[in-house]
């Protein structure tokens, strides 16, 4: 199926038969990705009496439970709600699901005290790029083990939250990474670039997302795509997403 879409007066095709999932699934046990010590996940069938939810364990059915952690298991879509005092619900926040969405790569800079930050410097120089409401980051070095890693204890790259401010300022309103998340993994509760994306408590974004945990292969070029963003409906502040690519083509 191919449809026609327009951007800042150009039209562009995609063909929906031809998605790219930049998804890491939520695997069972080492196998999945990991961050913030977050338990691996747990699948097990459900057993009452008789009955085993396993067909490969004689069960007629699979029926099973499942345990994980949205923010520490795979990728996931949040919502202001993961901050806030005030219940948010990424199920209520989130209210359309097609977007038109840049792909940028960027290698996070080596600071002062050695952490790895995507700085504003960084993102100022792309800026006239930004002119979607989904952005999408790749960090560099982009190699396949981002699928498999294990980033608890790592002190993993981050956003600077002056970057964070000038993204806002560009009209980001869904923000895609392929890293545990905007802010540095130990920050004594500042959570300053979670804070500044959401524009929280003062005047608070309750529309916008952050995805992390994406993994952008190399095959896919920077450049516009059409986004779909597929989540699971918890009333959670975050849940397990499923985002889409569509390579579109200048008509």
């Amino acid at each position: 199926m191919i449809i026609t879409l327009y951007h800042q007066d150009q039209a562009y095709e995609a063909d929906l038969s031809k998605p790219h999932d930049i998804s890491i699934p939520f695997l069972p046990g080492s196998r999945g990705v990991n961050c913030f010590y977050a338990p691996p996940v747990e699948i097990t069938p459900v057993i009452a009496g008789d009955f085993i939810g396993d067909t490969k364990k004689g069960g007629l059915v699979n029926f099973k439970n499942v345990k994980f952690n949205p923010h520490g298991n795979g990728t996931h879509t949040e919502c202001v709600g993961h901050i806030a005092i005030k219940k948010y619900s990424i199920n209520a926040s989130l209210k359309k699901f097609h977007y038109l969405a840049r792909v940028i790569s960027v290698s996070p800079e080596t600071t002062k005290n050695g952490d790895q930050v995507i700085t504003y410097r960084q993102i100022k120089k792309l800026e006239k790029l930004i002119t979607t409401e989904a952005l999408i980051i790749r960090t560099l070095p982009n190699l396949p083990a981002k699928r498999q890693q294990k980033y608890s204890g790592n002190n993993p790259p981050y956003i600077n939250h002056k970057a964070i401010r000038l993204l806002v300022e560009r009209g980001v309103q869904h923000l895609l990474i392929d890293l545990p998340s905007v802010d540095r993994e130990e920050d004594d509760g500042k959570l300053l670039a979670h804070r500044a994306f959401w524009q929280y408590p003062s005047l608070v974004r309750k529309n916008a997302t952050i995805t992390e945990l994406i993994y952008v292969p190399n095959k896919i070029k920077d450049g516009l795509f059409l986004l779909t963003i597929g989540i699971a409906p918890f009333d959670l502040d975050a849940t397990p997403s499923k985002p889409l690519l569509y390579k579109l083509k200048a008509t």
